[in-house]
């Protein structure tokens, strides 16, 4: 497994919890990079939709792609940070892609920020379109991005300027 080497999923690790093009291409889906059994299922709860599921406490998360709707709410849960929506209809060339924030200051809504790989390396500029920092979601923001759709599935996390 290279992630237990390397910190980050290989491209087949990434292949079993990548959601189908088709299911990409009619809107707004979660993906869930958990690749660990540990006992965990904050999002599992989370989801009204009932698409993520945990058979058992220490299983790596299950995810339906068909009945997420995209809601975002078991972003912020996720102590991992491993919990990502991607929407590739956000337009004919950008995706929207909604990642986990826990770093301070959080970028404002119209920020253009440095959009970086799951290695960290810089990868390309996203523009911030919404920052949701509410109490229920315990210090980790949801920050949604745009992003030039051939990105959409690399973008895990963002540089600031400033």
């Amino acid at each position: 497994m290279t992630l237990i080497k390397t910190g980050v999923p290989s491209r087949n690790e990434l292949m079993t919890v990548t959601p189908s093009r088709e299911r990409l291409e009619k809107g707004p889906v979660v993906i869930v990079e958990c690749f660990q059994e540990i006992p965990c299922n904050p999002c599992e709860t989370a989801c009204k939709q009932g698409a993520i599921v945990v058979p058992n406490m220490n299983d790596i998360p299950r995810v339906d792609h068909e009945l997420c709707n995209g809601c975002s709410l078991c972003i912020s849960k996720c102590p991992g940070l491993a919990v990502f929506v991607v929407d590739e209809t956000y337009s004919s060339s950008e995706a929207l892609v909604k990642i986990p924030y826990e770093l301070l200051p959080l970028p404002q809504e119209g920020d253009t920020v440095t959009a970086l790989d799951r290695e960290g390396e810089a990868i390309g500029e996203a523009r911030v379109l919404k920052v949701q920092d509410r109490k229920q979601q315990d210090r980790t923001a949801v920050i949604s991005l745009a992003v030039a759709k051939d990105f959409s599935m690399k973008v895990r996390n963002i540089k600031t300027r400033g």
